[in-house]
């Protein structure tokens, strides 16, 4: 590998664009020079149209040399970054060592993730909000405040003439105030310096005062002061601004809050509408979703469940659905009911594979404070788990449950603590339980939220492509988050023609991807679950009919067996929440099945030698009176 083109250069986006080489920094040329290296910089290794670097440049009114000039600030930059320029290959070429090749009717530029700080902050941030939801709020504190060090200013401040560019810049400036608010919340929670936190949030709120979790994060470390009246004014501030701007009211969370900071005086510090909590009340939540659309009917139905304690609820259904976003919001909105603590613990490590139950009570151990000896044995362990449980008042959120195995024993055993289990399995091994099926949003939710994300105008500009978008997302809450932030992100990007992209089947899982909102990862961790036998019966039904319930008969055709082997195949399938069951009680050979949409597009692009989808845009199924819908089975 040439050393020239690896490790000795430096790129930096966030402040003004700048590039050292050997340790130096080097003149970066012309404006419109800079602009080309701003944008393949927004977009490292991956390719970018030579269309998109001539609107980047000279917007609506690019000369008829374009293309040529386009070639000499490319070889320039090459040279200027150590590969060759008008080498092998010519200007388009990508010759021996060059950093920036032609690729796709455009250019890439290749780096490693250490040589971008932007990359290096986005790796940084998202170990830090990993560390945080696993309760370790040190690390998370540490981890986040390394990456906004980085920081050295506004990104692309010389070069926000270029809308596209501008829109980069954004996009980096979004994920820099959510790096804040996540390091807020964690340093708040760890216990640190509610003065410090004060002040950081308290100059990024006046310039973004809509912000809710910069207020909560503000009003919280106020609290934690002894400043409760400036606290309990920034609230009453921020409620009049959002009704007079947006007509809205501040979040149940942040209400919820700000009633514990008027009523707890000084005697202890309120848990912010974030999650992130000190005191007695032992509490480690992710964020509450700012906007958190539909779901009024299980929230309902969850705090009634859990509010007088002693229960468990299990919230099941395919990936996307948005399970846990659910559970976090009704731990979020329980506060009072639970004032000893509410815990949010992993059941799966981070690559997806199920953690041991001794794993996972180790976490609750140090979240609850019990763990005073390393090498505690498990059993001794598990019973002061419970003993603590006991004696006190605790919701409990174990999320991504693989089996009951996991759960089981470390579920409340009488007292007064409830639990809430997340799973895409059915979990049918766990009673007695509450059992809570989300079915995938109505259009009128899935619009909302599209809206919330993208814009209520720019929605209602093409409301008929805003429709095909989610029918395409199979009306799953992640997918609809996806297509949002994506559009968001892409503001010259069109809703129809978005909408015409989702139309081909087999392009949708590409598009469905914003950052590390990804539906493919999410199915693909599903797949890794399921057997070989489960696999193989899931690729033959991927090729029945798009997005169409299906009989028993028309599954064991697919299958090529008998209807009681497909019955079986069906169930199996059912309980890792691939297939929906019928709600009603139905015999076997009456009741209708589905796939969800992407789980169905997942499976046909895992098929070795399966037909194409088919195009043209999803097919609305019909609802009959005795089945649920999954997602997809209503697009």
């Amino acid at each position: 590998m040439d050393q020239r083109r690896r490790g000795t250069v430096r790129f930096s986006v966030l402040g003004r664009l700048q590039v050292d080489v050997a340790g130096r920094p080097v003149p970066l040329g012309p404006l419109k020079q800079r602009l080309v290296l701003a944008m393949l910089l927004s977009r490292p290794n991956r390719p970018v149209s030579s269309g998109l670097l001539t609107e980047v440049v000279w917007q609506d009114e690019p000369p008829r040399t374009a293309r040529k000039n386009l070639q000499v600030y490319v070889s320039a930059l090459r040279k200027l970054l150590g590969g060759r320029g008008d080498g092998e290959g010519g200007a388009d070429g990508a010759g021996d060592g060059a950093r920036i090749v032609h690729d796709c009717g455009g250019y890439r530029l290749h780096l490693e993730r250490s040589e971008l700080d932007a990359l290096h902050f986005q790796d940084l941030a998202q170990a830090g909000r990993a560390a945080r939801s696993a309760g370790e709020l040190d690390s998370a504190a540490d981890l986040l405040r390394r990456a906004l060090d980085l920081w050295r200013g506004e990104p692309f401040a010389d070069l926000r003439s270029s809308p596209l560019v501008r829109a980069a810049a954004e996009q980096l400036e979004e994920r820099r105030l959510g790096g804040y608010e996540d390091w807020a919340e964690a340093e708040l929670g760890r216990g640190g310096i509610a003065a410090s936190v004060a002040e950081a949030v308290g100059d990024l709120i006046e310039q973004h005062p809509l912000r809710e979790r910069l207020q909560a994060a503000r009003m919280n470390a106020l609290h934690l002061m002894g400043r409760q009246s400036e606290a309990l004014s920034g609230y009453d501030r921020y409620r009049q601004l959002l009704a007079r701007e947006l007509g809205l009211a501040p979040s149940p969370a942040l209400e919820t809050q700000y009633r514990s900071i008027l009523t707890a005086g000084r005697s202890g510090p309120a848990a912010g509408a974030g999650g992130a909590a000190a005191g007695p009340a032992r509490t480690v939540l992710p964020p509450d979703t700012a906007d958190f659309t539909g779901r009024a009917e299980q929230l309902r139905e969850l705090t009634d469940v859990l509010g007088g304690g002693g229960r468990v609820a299990v919230l099941v259904g395919p990936t996307g659905i948005g399970k846990t976003a659910l559970a976090v919001r009704v731990a979020h909105l329980l506060r009072a009911e639970f004032p000893d603590g509410r815990l949010l613990v992993r059941s799966r490590a981070a690559d997806g594979s199920p953690r041991p139950w001794e794993a996972v009570l180790a976490d609750l151990g140090r979240l609850a404070g019990l763990v005073d000896r390393p090498a505690e044995d498990p059993c001794r362990a598990l019973g002061r788990w419970h003993g603590w449980l006991a004696d006190r008042r605790v919701l409990l959120v174990l999320d991504d449950a693989p089996d009951e195995a996991v759960i089981r024993v470390l579920l409340p055993a009488g007292g007064s603590s409830a639990a809430v289990v997340t799973s895409r399995a059915q979990l049918a091994g766990l009673a007695p339980v509450h059992r809570v099926e989300p079915p995938p949003y109505s259009p009128a939710e899935a619009l909302e939220l599209l809206g919330r994300i993208i814009g209520r105008r720019r929605l209602e500009g093409d409301r008929a492509a805003a429709e095909e978008i989610v029918a395409a997302s199979g009306m799953l809450p992640l997918a609809v988050r996806a297509s949002g932030l994506k559009l968001a992100v892409l503001r010259h990007l069109p809703l129809r023609e978005y909408a015409a992209r989702l139309a081909d089947p087999r392009m949708v899982l590409d598009e469905l991807a914003a950052g590390d909102v990804a539906v493919r990862p999410r199915l693909a961790l599903g797949w890794r679950d399921l057997t070989p036998a489960h696999r193989t019966a899931l690729l033959r039904l991927g090729q029945l009919p798009l997005a169409r319930p299906f009989t028993l008969a028309e599954a064991a055709a697919a299958l090529g067996c008998g209807e009681d082997s497909a019955l079986r195949a069906l169930e199996a399938l059912i309980a890792t929440g691939v297939v929906t069951s019928p709600l009603d009680e139905v015999t076997a050979h009456r009741a209708v099945y589905a796939l969800p949409r992407l789980v169905q597009l997942y499976a046909r692009e895992r098929a070795p030698q399966g037909p194409p989808p088919s195009a043209g845009p999803p097919r609305r199924a019909t609802r009959g009176p005795s089945v649920r819908w999954p997602a997809g089975a209503r697009a």
